[in-house]
């Protein structure tokens, strides 16, 4: 993408915010790319984002995951929020790094890990569950999303978060499509209270905070 664009590059309908960069070069599925003295291979990985890849250096046997798979589960599909089907994009990716045979892999979120077969069981299992329940994807989309803004804000007062929320595409779409029958501010207020409830913030009066 030569062209900055906001809404191409999801940084707008997701809310958040990122310092404009250049683009160099891309990473394309079946290019070799020699970065720390290695050569790694660049693999097509869609699904959280339909233009995704992971890296694998097949000497050392590891895998650079971004967010195609995490010690438990993956990045959100946002095309499904969209109403794109994906989730089948999304299997294919378990299958592939099964097939690669990963020793370790550096996702893109979380600790480093080798036990490479459980994280595929897990990954699998939670897709089956998103796959027969498709607003529990989407709730968890939500809760992501505001727990990403409480990473860089870390303190807000709620109304604050709720004000950004509505000014969120994605929260739009999802509530439209899944939650319409809640008003906007009680589903946020929800949202936070799940977020509370996990351990992944902390409520004190009216400021929510990132835990």
């Amino acid at each position: 993408m030569q062209t900055w664009d906001e809404v191409a590059l999801t940084y707008q309908p997701t809310g958040q915010e990122c310092p404009r960069f250049k683009l160099d070069g891309i990473a394309a599925p079946g290019q070799l790319l020699k970065l720390g003295g290695m050569e790694w291979e660049v693999h097509g990985a869609p699904g959280h984002d339909p233009n995704s890849v992971i890296l694998f250096e097949p000497s050392s046997r590891t895998l650079l995951s971004a967010d195609a798979l995490w010690e438990n589960g993956f990045g959100v599909v946002f095309r499904e929020l969209e109403g794109i089907r994906a989730f089948d994009e999304v299997a294919d990716t378990p299958e592939l790094i099964e097939q690669l045979g990963p020793a370790v892999v550096v996702p893109g979120h979380g600790r480093t890990f080798s036990d490479v077969g459980e994280a595929l069981v897990r990954a699998r299992s939670r897709l089956a569950a998103y796959r027969t329940d498709p607003q529990r994807h989407a709730a968890h989309a939500a809760k992501v999303l505001l727990k990403f803004k409480l990473l860089d804000a870390q303190r807000l007062p709620t109304t604050g978060l709720v004000a950004w929320a509505k000014t969120t595409p994605y929260f739009s779409i999802v509530r439209d499509r899944w939650f319409s029958d809640v008003p906007f501010q009680q589903w946020i207020s929800q949202l936070m209270d799940d977020l509370v409830r996990s351990g992944a913030a902390t409520l004190d009066a009216d400021t929510i905070a990132n835990a």
